[in-house]
């Protein structure tokens, strides 16, 4: 953390967008502060363009007659229709008269004004009733202490001669590292649950601690997350999963509760069970750990499934969808997990019952439906093959028919592979990773002699029809997955000829006669 002194503040502050605003808003009489995460930022050195910023008319009335649900033009709006004709023809100023707030975007920076509120709520929504309030009152719906932060604009309204207002010491839990909440974390949890969210993802993103009391009262009131729609709660997911460190968000989660509900078949995971002295892993605490292995920087940021199909790479940098793998690549071990009295406790086929698994998931969590699901489920039912491989002779067959199956996400199958040796048995480890470079070596071998990635089988089913004055029925099949073997395993030749006439003699094996053309 920074320590900046009211000096250094005035000086971050003395930008032409700031002066600008306080210009205006003294010009109109308001108090006008910058507040929320761009003062939080500039304390923690983490860049920020977006500025949220309260205004207050001292003139007005804090009653409780005062709603902003009324259709008139409060402060923030004011002041952002004043900034947007001061900054002139390059500003554009978007209204929200029912909601009582404005943007101004300018140049690169968007600025949120809003006019000072409180807020009150009922037990089934996270909707306040919201009416007017002061600045005390505004910062005292802040969710966490290091978001209560506000810097003066204006001329007016300093608070005990100073700019910086810090009301509930968020200077101090930033130097310590803490995540706590300016009220009671009962209320401010119960009253928005979104903010348990917010808080574990606080705490993941800056990797401060949770305060004891706010981490009691996540515990307390974890239930009340069933009110928060699917969206609020994937958005929130999609940030802690980008952190640096995505691991610390998903140990919160399961400490607090919170994973049971949302995700509940992560959380199953997190079991370990002994028989006659012979216990398996804990299956939660190794994904975590293979969710590290993937997002650490010296990883590459794959994760795009095919860069044809998928959005640009803005959208999933850092690998979003390969760490959504590696987050659920163990999925289906709790449904696999079998004992068996000669070799202990098994969890056979849990890769494809894992991938059956991901689609129902994303359908619930509102994930999309599109490439990046089937790129996850790919990757979860493959991620035992390069592993099979490697703990046995690496021949080509085997190679090639991953190479197929992978496709173009090849690379991120065996970073994902490579990331799921956790075992600490640094002799094993090292076994595997050396026999990883072996496939590695093979795949590129196999990729420069044929382009297998892109790989189509060169007999297809219309021209069996065809051949054979077939309709569809099951003896397609046959032929193409024999011709599709014999090419994987280098019986024939990679090319349609070859195919050709393998297919005919198959054919001819199971009885089918060629027809006049």
């Amino acid at each position: 953390m920074k320590h900046l002194t009211e000096e250094d503040l005035a000086g971050l502050f003395d930008t032409p967008i700031f002066r600008a605003i306080g210009e205006v808003a003294d010009q109109l009489g308001l108090h006008c502060y910058a507040v929320g995460g761009y003062v939080r930022d500039l304390f923690l050195d983490r860049p920020s363009k977006d500025i949220d910023c309260v205004v207050v008319d001292p003139r007005c009335s804090t009653s409780a007659d005062s709603q902003l649900s009324t259709p008139t033009e409060g402060p923030g709006i004011r002041v952002a229709k004043a900034l947007g004709k001061r900054l002139g023809k390059g500003a554009h100023v978007s209204v929200f008269r029912n909601f009582g707030t404005a943007q101004v975007k300018w140049k690169d920076q968007e600025v949120e004004f809003v006019g000072a509120r409180r807020e009150s709520y009922s037990r089934d929504s996270r909707k306040p009733i919201v009416e007017d309030g002061s600045l005390e009152d505004d910062m005292d719906r802040r969710d966490f202490t290091i978001n209560a932060l506000a810097y003066c604009l204006t001329s007016e309204g300093l608070v005990d001669g100073k700019r910086l207002i810090d009301r509930f010491g968020g200077l101090w839990d930033m130097e310590d590292g803490l995540i706590a909440t300016p009220l009671d974390p009962d209320i401010t949890f119960s009253d928005d649950p979104l903010r348990m969210l917010r808080c574990i993802r606080f705490a993941t993103q800056l990797r401060f601690q949770i305060e004891d009391e706010t981490q009691e009262a996540l515990n307390r009131n974890a239930e009340r997350i069933k009110i928060i729609s699917q969206e609020r709660i994937i958005d929130e997911l999609n940030k802690i999963m980008l952190a640096q460190h995505p691991s610390i968000g998903f140990d919160y989660l399961q400490r607090s509760g919170i994973l049971q509900i949302i995700m509940p078949e992560l959380s199953a995971l997190d079991i370990v069970e002994e028989r006659n002295g012979r216990a398996h892993k804990n299956n939660f605490y190794h994904t975590l750990e293979v969710l590290e292995n993937v997002a650490s920087p010296l990883a590459p940021l794959r994760g795009e499934g095919s860069k044809e199909s998928l959005p640009p790479r803005g959208e999933v940098e850092g690998g979003l969808w390969l760490r959504w793998a590696a987050l659920l690549h163990d999925i289906g071990k709790p449904r696999s997990k079998r004992w068996e009295e000669k070799v202990g406790w098994t969890f056979h086929n849990h890769n494809y019952i894992g991938q059956k698994m991901v689609a129902p998931i994303f359908r619930r969590m509102k994930l999309p439906l599109d490439e990046r699901l089937t790129y996850v489920e790919k990757l979860v039912g493959l991620h035992m093959r390069p592993i099979a491989i490697a703990d046995d002779v690496v021949t080509d067959s085997a190679v090639r028919r991953l190479l197929f199956e992978a496709g173009e996400d090849i690379d991120d199958l065996m970073l994902l592979c490579e990331a799921d040796i956790t075992s600490k048995n640094m002799q094993k480890k090292q076994r595997f990773l050396d026999n990883f470079q072996l496939v590695r070596e093979k795949l590129a071998d196999l990729q420069a002699r044929d382009n297998y990635r892109t790989w189509q089988n060169p007999i297809t089913g219309e021209e069996i029809m065809e051949t054979f004055g077939l309709k569809p029925c099951r003896q397609i099949g046959i032929l193409k997955q024999v011709v599709k073997d014999a090419i994987w395993d280098s019986v024939i030749p990679n090319d349609h000829d070859a195919a050709r006439q393998f297919m005919l003699q198959k054919a001819a094996e199971m009885g089918l006669k060629k027809v006049d053309s």
